[in-house]
């Protein structure tokens, strides 16, 4: 099995106030249908009204982020047996969003 990442930056969702509530049902299901085939790892939304740091390799402590990083918006890791079932849950999570999703395969790595 892979480990798949699927987000969406938050500016790519735009929503008026009556939509929010019918796409935020729409794509918990999802989460639930993920959940109960035994694929979903992880998922959130990035909390952007707090401030990110940058941790240095000193362990010194700074406001910001490295140049050009742009990670904010919604993700979820999912667990898959092939790309192709990637994408269909890309798919799936785009439709109930309502945006376009990126989706990224994780290196394997034996110790997670």
């Amino acid at each position: 099995m892979t480990k798949y990442l699927i987000s969406f930056p938050s500016e790519a969702m735009v929503l008026t106030d009556e939509e929010f509530p019918v796409v935020a049902a729409d794509s918990r299901a999802v989460i639930r249908e993920a959940k109960a085939a035994g694929v979903y790892i992880f998922g959130g939304g990035i909390e952007e009204k707090v401030d990110p740091v940058l941790v240095s390799a000193d362990g010194s402590v700074n406001p910001g982020l490295y140049p050009g990083s742009h990670l904010k918006g919604g993700f979820t890791v999912l667990d898959l047996p092939t790309r192709e079932e990637a994408v269909e849950w890309a798919r799936k999570i785009a439709v109930s969003c309502r945006c376009a999703q990126e989706l990224r395969e994780f290196m394997f790595d034996p110790e997670s």
